[in-house]
């Protein structure tokens, strides 16, 4: 094990600031990081074991102990509950002998729960060895365990291949496109190169100046004007970087999985332009574990770019020096967040920074940068191709251009749509065949639960905002057990735990919505949960803990009876159950219960 250690090590040249690929290559080769390994590694980078340790604990596809030859990850998110979860979960437990949570007497499989995986047009989905299963059945799960039992690699189990570069030989996934609807900006027609020539016989003031006038704003959720970005970047001296944030974790979305497979040269080519607007010789894609699977097909398109002078050394002779390297996540929702990702970066936790100094002003390695989305600078490609004029022929008067949705749920036809803003959410649901529909969360779980009688709205910037994600809810589901309880338990396992506040709300309120769903809840409890939404969003400092309740702050606005058909108007209400409890206590000590009844009246 030393000697591989070693070379690891060696191979990202003894660079602490690398410990999280590192860490991916000491994992992805034993199967855990061992106490041996955090010892070992410590002593190498020079850092010590507590430094290892902090980023090893902090990520969820990192482990200490073996996860076994064939680990299951299988998304728990709300969409792949909706699709069946239960029935695929139900059936690798049967056919495994084990729990989920657990790994089998053998340490063959490994089975264990994640978030989002960004297969929601297509659950119920999983991951396994990276490898993505999509659209799983009961069958698709007995054949699966099969092949693990006689030890069938993982790769030989992919029984066929997606559209488009999906079946790119690099890629070789199963995964589907979904391209339901292509607009005028990220999936229309492209050519490469087109812009960086552009940019390139033109100035960096002049880029950042067509960037402001074509009012783009960030296509991550937060909207931040990119122009205006770029600009206050430049103008601070020094060594600059620009980072692409590619992680794309909030349930709901997979709109960039689509742009990273169909699109990677056009989001390269636009991580050039605002290089060069910046003054940049080096960029970052930071890539979401969950889509580890198109690194290889990545790479091979940051080396075909530079083989065609779009990337690397003087490019098309104009004495412009960029280039551009991955650096794979580890499994952290909040990592999304721009200054979390470049501490995870910089091969640490993905903790949020205080703020100010903002990125632009101290950023990656204390340097100013840029960080966009991916769909943000695939729309950066276009403007400088074909103007910001072009661009504000597009969308709303205050939202320019267009918007990729990620759309799925109670619909016909989920998937990726490319609109203009402006769609309203009764012509979105139109589009998408989704009928007999409770509500639409808009922008995923940070965002709002929408009731049908304002399906009118209009999604756009001034209006209903989102980074892409939608869900479709049909009348048949319990949106307070089935969406509101599963966003929380979502929130609650992703803060990081920085701050107090996130760290304890998160866990109240989710304890205080079960507490409604299983029928235990009084009114004065939903009056607490307001008050609790509210002092979570005024006192965390990033977007995961001043947006976590909207599940349950927008569902008692916008649903309000709802909770007025699960809560008692009554002063005090005990949810203690005697039975249970005292079932649960002789079955550990392996005697009949029995609750007389003078005791069940006094307790009651």
């Amino acid at each position: 094990m030393k000697e591989k250690i070693i070379s690891i090590v060696e191979a990202h040249g003894s660079d602490a600031s690398r410990l999280m690929d590192i860490l991916l290559n000491v994992q992805s080769t034993f199967g855990h990081v061992s106490a041996e390994a955090v010892s070992l590694l410590a002593t190498m980078l020079r850092i010590s074991e507590v430094d290892v340790v902090q980023t090893l604990s902090f990520y969820h596809f990192f482990s200490t102990t073996a996860v076994g030859k064939y680990a299951v990850y299988m998304n728990n998110s709300v969409v792949s509950c909706m699709m069946g979860m239960k029935d695929v979960v139900d059936e690798f437990e049967k056919q495994t002998g084990v729990k989920f949570g657990n790994t089998t007497a053998d340490g063959k499989i490994g089975l264990y729960y994640t978030a989002c995986i960004g297969m929601n047009d297509q659950e119920p989905a999983a991951l396994i060895n990276g490898i993505v299963f999509n659209e799983l059945n009961r069958q698709k799960v007995r054949d699966i365990v099969a092949g693990m039992k006689v030890g069938i690699p993982v790769q030989d189990m992919i029984a066929h291949y997606g559209d488009g570069n999906n079946a790119n030989p690099l890629m070789k996934s199963m995964v589907h496109n979904n391209i339901r609807k292509t607009g005028a900006v990220v999936l229309s027609d492209y050519t490469l190169g087109i812009g960086i020539a552009k940019a390139l016989t033109s100035d960096a003031k002049s880029v950042i100046k067509e960037m402001k006038e074509s009012n783009l704003r960030g296509r991550g959720g937060a909207g931040f004007p990119t122009g205006m970005k770029w600009d206050f970047c430049s103008r601070e001296s020094g060594v600059h970087y620009i980072i692409c944030n590619a992680d794309e974790g909030e349930p709901g979305t997979f709109k960039d999985r689509v742009l990273l497979t169909e699109r990677a040269y056009m989001l390269f080519e636009g991580m050039t332009i605002g290089g060069f607007a910046i003054g940049a010789a080096e960029g970052i894609l930071y890539l979401r574990h969950e889509y580890t699977y198109m690194k290889a097909y990545l790479e091979n398109v940051l080396k075909d770019m530079r083989i065609k002078n779009f990337l690397g050394n003087n490019i098309l002779g104009r004495g412009y020096n960029f280039d551009i390297r991955i650096q794979m996540g580890a499994g952290a929702y909040v990592c999304g967040e721009e200054s979390a990702l470049i501490e995870s970066a910089e091969g640490k936790r993905g903790e949020p920074r205080n703020r100010p100094p903002f990125p632009v002003q101290k950023g990656y390695k204390g340097k100013p940068t840029v960080v966009n989305n991916v769909e943000t600078f695939c729309s950066a490609t276009r403007i400088i191709e074909k103007g910001a004029a072009w661009y504000n022929t597009l969308g709303t008067s205050e939202s320019a251009g267009t918007k990729l949705l990620s759309i799925s749920g109670d619909c016909k036809f989920p998937g990726v749509y490319e609109i203009e803003w402006g769609m309203s959410i009764n012509a979105m649901l139109e589009m998408v065949g989704a009928e007999n529909v409770q509500a639409v969360q808009v922008a995923g779980p940070s965002g709002i639960c929408l009731p049908p009688n304002q399906f009118h709205r209009k999604i756009a910037l001034e209006d209903l905002p989102t980074g892409g994600s939608m869900i479709v809810i049909g009348q048949q589901r319990d949106i307070l057990k089935d969406v509101v309880l599963n966003f929380m338990e979502f929130f609650a396992d992703e803060s990081c735990g920085s701050c107090v506040t996130c760290r304890s709300f998160n866990m109240i309120l989710r304890n205080a919505i079960e507490k409604v769903v299983a029928g235990h809840a009084i009114k004065k409890d939903v009056e607490n949960m307001q008050a609790w939404s509210e002092i979570l969003r005024k006192t965390t400092r990033c977007g995961l803990g001043q947006t976590s309740s909207n599940p349950i702050s927008t569902t008692i606005k916008n649903f309000p009876e709802l909770y007025d058909a699960r809560v008692k108007d009554v002063d005090y209400q005990s949810d203690f159950d005697m039975e249970k409890s005292v079932k649960a206590s002789c079955e550990v000590v392996g005697r009949s219960s029995e609750v007389h009844e003078l005791a069940k009246v006094n307790i009651n």
